[in-house]
């Protein structure tokens, strides 16, 4: 029996996730995600795919984020033909976040093309994949709910865990058993935090794992409280009120937006603050609400409570609003303040939210919320560094607007929640940690700190080998 793991993407960085196993010669590629960065170099690695689809036995997909399942259809494009094993939540979710990416990269064509023509020059940049893609890849997933063993070949068995990151995330236990040898990987796709609201906190009642392939993205930070978090958006929104401004959201479409959503609920329902119009400025994030009421399987036990025994939507009061029109999203601009925008792409880098940044980040009334990872060479991480001008849709903006940020209400876990499920695991077997999806300086930092807590670990490079049996 031989394993080994080797990584094509997320590896000393974050975005782009691609690992593969390899048993016996045989592949099982653990998530297909898009590189986001700058355009030209996010372009250029997402072209580049450094497997071939006839080498390939089975994709497994841990969650329903583009960095995770964007490049799936990219993959079915050049010949991939086997399953694609996913949660039924994350097959819902990513075939969404599929083909809204199809959809966009069509419009980008159709623009780009235009400007080519009326500066005659040559256009010669085509999408990544179309929406006959995005269906060939959603046709081959293949949903597997929490705790159901799935073979996947001789000796080789798939089980998915919860995650607790987003809606159907899950941790991919392999199980290998050959000649009378076992041997566990744990591939924690995106690891969540405790205590969230919506979806349950991450599975611990795992079997015993020999390796494990673990996320870093905050290997060197920890989130702030969330009673403290919530206590400083409601004074952000107090802020907002009597200036009669604007907050503007950058937020992911999937889990994200629902997450503020249930938050302003609270605030409102108890008073602290007063009512708001809020918006959520995404045909995506509307549709990923309605799957979010269709899988009640993910959520925890108060959720859970509210939607099944006492029929309340936390998703849904009398303050907010779901655009959906380019002239609802256009209205926005002119609508007066006070009021909330809740946008898409978490990162800035593309969709409706550049335009609001257009029309307010000149504007000292308005406060920019951060409210998640912004990658590096982002315009979010640029905001989020309170640079004094940023360029947008190719034209300089000065900086005017308040920037805050509240890390509490990330998905990710930090460092310390980390180590804490990592303690409560069953470790009697556990050989070494690989460090994936994470940028230098943090797992670095990881490294350190779990080699204190007596773990073996290493960081995981590109393309590099990693025998594992």
């Amino acid at each position: 029996m031989a394993i080994s793991f080797y990584s094509l993407g997320a590896a000393e960085e974050v975005t782009g996730s691609k690992h593969v196993l390899e048993v016996d010669g045989q592949n099982l590629l653990v998530d297909c995600g898009v590189f986001q960065g700058s355009r030209a170099e996010a372009d250029r690695k997402n072209r580049e795919f450094s497997i071939s689809a006839d080498k390939i036995e089975a994709v497994i997909l841990t969650h329903g984020h583009y960095d995770h399942c964007g490049l799936l259809p990219l993959l079915a494009k050049r010949g991939y033909r086997g399953n694609i094993y996913a949660t039924p939540a994350s097959r819902d979710l990513a075939s969404l976040i599929m083909m809204d990416s199809a959809k966009i990269q069509a419009r980008d064509a159709e623009y780009l093309r235009k400007q080519a023509k009326k500066q005659g020059e040559k256009f010669d940049w085509n999408p990544l994949f179309d929406e006959e893609d995005v269906i060939a890849a959603a046709n081959q997933m293949v949903g597997v709910s929490y705790r159901r063993p799935m073979p996947l070949g001789d000796g080789v068995k798939l089980e998915f865990f919860d995650a607790g990151h987003i809606l159907g995330s899950a941790m991919a236990f392999v199980t290998v058993k050959k000649n009378g040898r076992e041997t566990g990987i744990l591939c924690s796709g995106d690891l969540g935090r405790p205590g969230k609201p919506i979806i349950r906190n991450p599975d611990c009642g795992l079997p015993p794992p020999d390796y494990i392939v673990l996320e870093s993205t905050y290997g060197d930070r920890r989130h702030d409280n969330t009673g403290d978090a919530m206590e400083k958006l409601a004074a952000v929104a107090r802020r907002t009120v009597k200036k009669k401004g604007r907050i503007i959201i950058p937020a992911f479409a999937i889990e994200r937006t629902q997450e503020l959503v249930y938050y302003f609920h609270l605030l409102v329902d108890d008073g602290i603050i007063p009512e708001i119009p809020i918006y959520v400025d995404s045909p995506m994030a509307t549709n990923a609400t309605t799957i979010f009421q269709v899988h009640p399987e993910c959520y925890d036990e108060e959720i859970h409570e509210a939607f099944i025994k006492h029929h309340k939507n936390p998703f849904g009061f009398n303050a907010l609003h779901f655009t959906t029109s380019v002239a609802e999203s256009k209205a926005l601009n002119e609508h007066p303040g006070p009021l909330i925008i809740i946008s898409a792409d978490g990162m800035c880098e593309a969709g409706r939210i550049q335009h609001h940044l257009i029309h307010s980040i000149q504007n000292p009334d308005t406060t920019i919320l951060t409210v998640g990872y912004m990658a590096e060479n982002t315009l979010g991480r640029r905001i989020r560094n309170r640079e004094k001008e940023v360029k947008i849709h190719g034209r300089w903006f000065k900086r005017r607007a308040e920037v805050e940020e509240i890390n509490a209400f990330s998905a990710h876990a930090d460092y310390y929640e980390a180590a804490q499920w990592l303690d409560s695991l069953d470790k009697s077997r556990l050989k070494k940690i690989l460090l994936v999806h994470g940028e230098k300086k943090a797992q670095s930092y990881f490294r350190q700190y779990l080699a204190e807590k007596g773990y073996s670990v290493e960081i995981v490079q590109y393309g590099k080998n990693y025998e594992l049996c």
